[in-house]
């Protein structure tokens, strides 16, 4: 089957997807509650753990955290009621919700789950928070953080997790 297609007809259809673009509200689909909570979700189905659900409450406190936090972007814990991953990205990318998890959850290759200890010299504490089982709620904040200091990104659980002594899963 043949197709012809015109200059004009391959300009007017790149100027109505141009046009369609255009209307689109600007991308936060990678930054969306439901990116945090999907993203947590994958990880704690890797090792059977139940969902966590996205808490308005929690992501209240995570936005009032990440608001104090915006003027100097200081990897911080709040002290607060929950539990609390923290990440900083270097301005001039557009760190997202995929970087934060992403990087909670390299952690996994550091976390012995026979021994619940984390290899020696390494770090494990945001990668079981993110599976600890008795967290079933989450709230998460992102804030472009001043004078160019890049972005901040807290993410906080309910109840938190991290019990000395107890095994995330």
């Amino acid at each position: 089957m043949a197709c012809s297609s015109t200059l004009a007809g391959r300009l007017a259809l790149a100027l109505a997807a141009i046009a369609v673009a255009a209307m689109a509200p600007p991308c936060a689909a990678q930054n969306s509650p439901q990116d945090y909570v999907d993203l947590h979700n994958a990880a704690r189905a890797e090792v059977g753990v139940g969902p966590v659900s996205w808490d308005d409450t929690v992501a209240a406190y995570a936005q009032s955290y990440a608001a104090q936090r915006q003027g100097d972007c200081q990897l911080v814990h709040s002290g607060g009621p929950y539990g609390e991953n923290l990440f900083w990205g270097s301005a001039g990318a557009d760190w997202s919700a995929s970087d934060a998890v992403g990087s909670w959850v390299s952690e996994k290759q550091f976390y012995d789950h026979s021994s619940n200890s984390c290899a020696a010299g390494k770090v494990c504490g945001h990668y079981t928070q993110v599976v600890w089982r008795d967290s079933t709620a989450i709230g998460c904040a992102r804030v472009v953080c001043d004078n160019n200091g890049g972005v901040f990104i807290i993410c906080s659980y309910n109840p938190p997790g991290n019990v000395i002594g107890e095994s995330p899963y």
